[in-house]
């Protein structure tokens, strides 16, 4: 067990049933030695106990009546808050149904309502199976969107981070002939904003620096290749210069993430997706984590999908949902720190 840890848990998602996130969770309470943050899953326990026995994960399961009891709990049992809605069971593993959305959702709400009602400190969110939310008529593209509705229609911005390394694309889950067309001004300077404020906050970081990555190779080669760099990035990165944020670019993509040039900065605007993600998963796969910045709580998530072609295999792999638990749980105090000092 950490030496010291907040007074209040972190709340758990159920996230995809018949995905990983069962199995992670319960393999992450069996590892909770190793520097984990007491939690508790909104859930099914019957269900987990089930997942527990099939795939022989020493994890004993304790129903809890409200967030109060988890920490207590977590010394001995995995601590489960039940979920409302019916769930499918571990016969499921592997073969996602619409029937089981309005439990998926049902369980960020509730995590997100407990934190905002300060009975929890952080949300972590197990992976959803975005197609058959939207398909159950979810109007929201995804999980960051999702939680920037309940969050009051903020506009949040994603970040993956693994040790050394914090990536924000501008542009996300769009197809690559569209990102010209996406890229704005407001929108980089808004992912800039909201990063560096993020990063004083979450990581502790006074004066963040950020780099901002071209668009196209060679950062354009002066418009031989591109003309977005000169038009949309350099009056970005301009205006976040004159509202005292030191950011710098646009850089070469092919140049900005070796050892030595990780160093420069603390974060990097990424221009669309695999910018963003192929250097992080290259140095690092299996411990990503996916933070939502911007909100007024804490959100972090397995950098991960719900990984339903091995979900009935039992190989699933929990590095990554630590991490997001160690991750929610540091940001969480230095927020705690700021608003202190504040």
């Amino acid at each position: 067990m950490m030496k010291s840890f907040s007074r209040l848990p972190i709340a758990v998602t159920m996230g995809e049933p018949a995905g990983i996130g069962g199995e992670i969770t319960l393999r992450a309470w069996a590892l909770r030695q190793e520097n984990i943050p007491p939690f508790f899953v909104i859930d099914e326990a019957k269900r987990l106990q089930t997942i527990a026995a099939h795939f022989r994960i020493d994890c004993p399961i304790t129903v809890i009546d409200s967030p109060e009891a988890a920490i207590e709990v977590f010394k001995t049992a995995l601590p489960v808050l039940p979920i409302d809605k019916k769930i499918g069971s571990a016969s499921t593993l592997g073969s996602p149904t619409p029937s089981n959305s309005p439990a998926v959702v049902a369980s960020i709400d509730r995590a997100v309502s407990l934190v905002n009602r300060g009975k929890a400190s952080a949300v972590v969110t197990n992976p959803i199976q975005k197609s058959l939310l939207v398909s159950n008529d979810f109007p929201f593209p995804g999980h960051t969107e999702y939680l920037g509705h309940l969050a009051g229609s903020c506009s949040p911005v994603m970040m993956l981070a693994i040790e050394g390394l914090r990536v924000v694309p501008v542009t996300i889950h769009i197809a690559i002939k569209d990102v010209a067309n996406a890229l704005t001004t407001e929108l980089i300077v808004h992912c800039g904003r909201v990063t560096a404020s993020a990063l004083q906050a979450d990581f502790g970081i006074q004066c963040p620096r950020l780099a901002v990555a071209a668009l196209n190779p060679h950062a354009g080669e002066h418009g031989r290749m591109g003309t977005e760099e000169t038009r949309i990035i350099i009056p970005a990165i301009n205006q976040l210069k004159g509202e005292g944020i030191q950011a710098f670019g646009p850089a070469p993509a092919d140049t900005l993430f070796h050892e030595n040039a990780r160093k420069t900065f603390d974060a990097a605007l990424c221009m669309y997706h695999d910018q963003a993600l192929l250097p992080l998963k290259t140095i690092d796969f299996a411990s990503g984590v996916n933070i939502t910045l911007g909100l007024p709580f804490v959100r972090t998530s397995p950098d991960h999908g719900t990984a339903c072609d091995i979900a009935a295999k039992g190989i699933a792999d929990p590095s990554s949902l630590l991490a997001a638990l160690r991750t929610a749980y540091i940001i969480a105090l230095n927020r705690a720190k700021s608003l202190s000092n504040g």
